[in-house]
């Protein structure tokens, strides 16, 4: 027998994973106060639960989300996340069945994906390519960075947003996100992280954060400190808000951030990873390197407000 053309191979690939993927994602129509906007949308448990992008119903007055068989129904906004770029709806009829996630970090560079939209107003579009990238990191207009980012050049389109990143099972690894250039695009992936955040904007609406009000930038330690507290890089604190936790506790401009809550630190991605909800009101230990001395401050978190 003759061996199986690649490219036949390849596209039996896909079309596995658009039969398995495309019956769940959704075209949506989003209306706001300033007009209509489109997306995608990925349904997720058999009671009708939706996953999006938050940008995508941002100011959402209504909420509509068609299928593929046909299937039509209105959703309503359960909660959405800026600082993740994750949102869930809820429909407020039957839905066709949910798609299957899958973990993102178990993801390699060159591995085949298929991203599952709506791209340009046309609904069931599928594009496939490769994982391009791992660990990228997503700005915010919040100024806030969405961490771990699946860069892949699966050709993604406006419209796309919302849409399912799958793999070649057929799990769904992440949620489109943006068009950051030509071949490049980029999805908030589905790990640890993100199912927990998902979690709590179905059962609550919204993620609690904490807050400690500073701002911070990487920097080199010096060799001796470096070994001394297990890393070569800090986080030296370039502002320090008035009135906030960092200030009650003594942080100042300048200190450089090497442990916080008895975790090495050495991004600011780190930190917001570890201002999660039980940090709040907690009290947090900082290590800080001053004035040539390792010094300790205690620090309790507030919850994050302005999100």
């Amino acid at each position: 027998m003759a061996d199986e053309d690649p490219l036949d191979a390849y596209s039996r690939a896909v079309i596995k994973v658009a039969d398995a993927v495309l019956p769940s994602v959704a075209s949506v129509r989003v209306r706001t106060a300033r007009g209509q906007g489109a997306g995608s949308a990925s349904v997720i448990t058999d009671d009708g639960y939706l996953l999006t992008s938050a940008h995508v119903v941002a100011g959402a007055a209504s909420v509509d989300a068609a299928f593929a068989d046909g299937t039509e129904v209105a959703a309503d906004v359960t909660g959405r996340d800026p600082l993740s770029d994750l949102a869930v709806l809820k429909a407020r009829g039957p839905v066709p069945a949910p798609v299957t996630f899958g973990d993102a970090a178990g993801l390699r560079v060159g591995q085949l994906v298929v991203a599952v939209g709506n791209a340009l107003g046309l609904a069931g579009s599928v594009t496939a390519g490769i994982v391009s990238g791992l660990g990228r990191s997503l700005p915010t207009p919040s100024g806030r960075v969405i961490d771990e980012v699946i860069q892949t050049d699966a050709a993604l389109n406006p419209g796309n947003s919302g849409g399912a990143l799958a793999t070649s099972a057929g799990l769904m690894v992440g949620v489109n996100t943006a068009l950051a250039g030509v071949g490049l695009g980029l999805a908030v992936p589905i790990n640890s992280t993100t199912r927990e955040i998902i979690t709590a904007l179905m059962t609550q609406g919204r993620v609690r954060r904490a807050w400690l009000g500073i701002a911070s930038m990487q920097v080199p330690l010096s060799p001796e400190l470096a070994a001394r507290v297990g890393s070569p890089t800090g986080l030296e604190v370039a502002q320090v808000v008035a009135g906030s936790p960092a200030e009650e506790a003594g942080l100042h401009r300048g200190d450089i951030i090497v442990q916080l809550d008895g975790t090495l630190v050495v991004t600011t991605t780190a930190v917001q990873k570890l201002m999660v909800e039980d940090a709040i009101s907690r009290r947090i230990e900082i290590t800080v390197w001053r004035n040539g001395a390792l010094v300790d401050v205690i620090a309790l978190p507030r919850e994050l407000q302005d999100a």
